[in-house]
């Protein structure tokens, strides 16, 4: 019988693994997670690859098969795993009655080929992408409550799709004119794999744009805030820094606003959503605000006609942008307080 209070988690060799792995071992609902990997490089524990873990219990680390998960008593699985592996894996998993939060892409999108042509890589069947529910608690809550399989969304869509979705919902920015989400990530968000583009000395002391009209992100961006593509600049660049996300975003209202009448609708938006942290008026949060936390933080500055606004909306990419996110979700699967184990 499947014990939902016993996870798997597989991928944990990467950053985003290393993050839910700290959140989880920590969790109070949850009996220790099963760590699988594929390689392990001769450790027998996760302290052996990251000492950070010494003292927090063994943590063993177990060969990877989907026999292995399946045979195992947990009754649900994370996968911090590349696209592809995760639509490989995700499905067996499923079929076996696990439940699934899966943190790559894979079954981000209804369309298969929305999938397809943003990733290049060729999409899960069908079955599973009508089935899997979009992973944004502040917006979908009962439904990942209900869910077999989540997607956890990307870390920029996520920042811009809190940032966004109180305007589009009540219908605030002006017909045909343009939005710009302006964002800024650490490089922990383009994973672990040495690349020489994100080595130290390419980093450091350097800032850039990067992918440019064919961000992976694109898509969950403006399928969940109703924005046409037309309408959308997402711009995204490298910070010469470890984590995090800053996204600036441009609109024009319909209608003049006040900055009392924009606050309220923010507040009333997350009202009861401890994740979200709508600031005064004027007033915008930074990155040092909400690194190493599950928060993402909303500030705002709007101009003396009342029309023209930017919203300023940060989060720790490997936090609420990616591991504190999915944690956050499987804490609604079990029925338990959103923020349990988060901060």
């Amino acid at each position: 019988m499947r014990n939902f209070r016993q996870v798997a988690v597989v991928g944990v060799t990467g950053y985003t693994g290393l993050e839910l792995a700290r959140i989880l071992l920590g969790h109070p609902a949850l009996q220790p997670p099963l760590f699988y990997v594929r390689e392990t490089n001769g450790a027998k524990c996760l302290a052996e690859l990251f000492p950070q873990f010494r003292g927090w219990g063994e943590a063993p680390l177990r060969p990877l098969s989907v026999d292995a998960i399946t045979s195992s008593s947990a009754g649900a699985a994370f996968l911090a795993t590349p696209h592809e592996v995760s639509a490989e894996l995700a499905p067996a998993l499923l079929k076996a009655g696990l439940r699934v939060v899966d943190l790559s892409g894979a079954f981000r999108f209804r369309e298969a080929e929305t999938f397809t042509t943003w990733y290049k890589l060729a999409a899960p069947h069908a079955e599973w992408l009508t089935e899997a529910v979009y992973g944004i608690p502040e917006l979908y809550s009962s439904e990942i409550a209900k869910a077999r399989l989540v997607a956890n969304p990307g870390c920029y869509a996520t920042s811009v799709i809190l940032g966004l979705r109180p305007l589009t919902q009540a219908g605030w920015i002006a017909p045909g004119t343009g939005v710009v989400c302006d964002c800024k990530s650490g490089a922990s968000g383009a994973g672990k794999d040495p690349r020489r583009d994100l080595h130290f000395v390419e980093v450091d002391g350097n800032f850039k744009a990067y992918g440019l009209f064919s961000h992976r992100h694109t898509p969950e961006i403006l399928e969940h805030t109703g924005l046409g593509e037309s309408q959308v600049v997402f711009s995204t660049h490298l910070l010469p820094l470890a984590r995090g996300i800053l996204s600036t975003i441009y609109v024009t209202l319909g209608e003049p606003q006040t900055a009392a009448e924009v606050e309220s609708l923010y507040r009333r938006f997350y009202a009861g959503r401890r994740m979200v942290r709508i600031w005064p008026a004027d007033t915008l949060p930074e990155l040092q605000h909400v690194a190493h936390t599950n928060f993402c933080d909303i500030g705002f500055a709007l101009d003396k006609s009342g029309r023209r606004l930017v919203i300023v909306s940060c989060l720790d990419n490997l936090g609420k942008g990616a591991a504190g996110q999915a944690v956050q979700n499987f804490n609604h699967m079990l029925g338990i307080e959103e923020q349990t184990s988060l901060q």
